[in-house]
């Protein structure tokens, strides 16, 4: 599934992209109750340490962290409570298929507000070795700097 994203990126899993090859990304809708999308709405995100799995059939979100509402008294939400994900019944039996392979899991990428609706970005992720995330930084490092001596030599 393609990257389109419409409306603000509340919460990114910077650290999935680095221990993790993402093979194939799914947009999916989460479940939440008022003020748990109040609390995303202002910011209150953080997908750290969490990741997705498949329980009966239905996609289930864990370990996000969605701050508390401060105007939300008693009627508050638990932070880390998991939550359900929309996803087409397709879908799911893909991820199902995936993820009964070693090595595969389910990583948020990241979630945003899209029509007025919380989506979060999911992918299908494959571990990476300590030698392919120096191998990654390495190649990042050298894009840089060619990037750097383009970048000089069309100044001076």
């Amino acid at each position: 599934m393609g990257e389109t994203t419409e409306g603000k990126v509340v919460a990114q899993n910077k650290k999935a992209r680095h221990d993790y090859f993402i093979e194939e990304t799914f947009e999916a809708g989460i479940v939440l109750t008022g003020t748990e999308i109040k609390s995303i709405r202002a910011g209150k995100m953080n997908l750290k340490d969490s990741f997705a799995r498949i329980k009966n059939g239905e996609a289930f979100l864990y370990n996000a962290h969605i701050s508390e509402y401060e105007q939300g008294n008693r009627y508050n939400h638990e932070p880390t409570r998991p939550r359900k994900l929309l996803l087409h019944k397709k879908q799911i039996n893909t991820l199902i298929g995936q993820t009964q392979q070693k090595g595969y899991s389910i990583v948020p990428l990241k979630v945003y507000i899209k029509n007025g609706f919380a989506k979060v970005l999911i992918g299908l992720a494959k571990g990476k070795k300590n030698y392919d995330k120096r191998e990654t930084l390495r190649r990042k490092d050298a894009k840089r700097e060619v990037e750097r001596a383009i970048k000089e030599r069309m100044r001076g």
